[in-house]
């Protein structure tokens, strides 16, 4: 590798500090190395178009990013090696910041391959194809799967004797869990309608 200038170093330092101080517990799609953020980023890298990444983070954070993003391209030109963190150290940055203008904790780079379950899958497969006909379809399912049973146990304990307590009490028990139930469902699709009309929508 070519002798390291001073500013050089400090970089590749803040870069080995950075991916240590990252941890390993996390479930949002948006840190993950196959992510959409970091093929984002990968994509800025590869051609020099930092605007490909801008869009993941607030305009108020973009002189970061557009500070690293430079770094990182000049960093990167000096050794297969050097690219290698630098590449890194721009992922963690980019994902760091992207989190925290959502509100999210940074807990590190996932590894790619992570099991996602079934949603998130499902949900850029939708985007991919340019087809929300399988996605709805998993929807409808899931929410069948889950609202149907609680339907059926109210149903089956709703002409309980009004002499046994018990008997009502379990009525009670699964009639609150399936109104419940009902309630998120709406909720969630509520909140899905406001943030269409432009507000905040939440972390993924």
């Amino acid at each position: 590798m070519k002798q390291l200038s001073s500013k050089v170093k400090n970089f590749l330092t803040a870069v080995i500090l950075l991916l240590l101080a990252s941890s390993t517990q996390t479930f949002a799609h948006c840190d993950g190395l196959d992510g959409p953020v970091i093929k984002d980023a990968r994509k800025a890298l590869e051609t020099g178009n930092v605007n490909n990444v801008l869009i993941w983070v607030q305009q108020a954070d973009q002189e970061e990013i557009i500070s690293a993003f430079n770094k990182t391209l000049e960093v990167r030109k000096l050794s297969s090696e050097a690219k290698e963190f630098a590449d890194m150290y721009f992922f963690e940055t980019l994902v760091r910041i992207h989190r925290a203008g959502e509100g999210a904790p940074y807990t590190g780079i996932k590894p790619a391959g992570r099991d996602l379950g079934p949603a998130i899958p499902a949900a850029d497969k939708a985007i991919e194809t340019g087809s929300a006909k399988d996605l709805v379809k998993f929807i409808n399912d899931a929410v069948h799967d889950g609202l149907h049973p609680l339907y059926i146990k109210v149903k089956e304990k709703k002409d309980f004797d009004p002499n046994d307590v018990n008997a009502g009490r379990e009525y009670v028990k699964a009639y609150v869990e399936f109104v419940h139930y009902v309630e998120k469902i709406y909720m969630l699709t509520s909140d899905a309608a406001h943030n269409e009309d432009g507000s905040e929508s939440h972390s993924h």
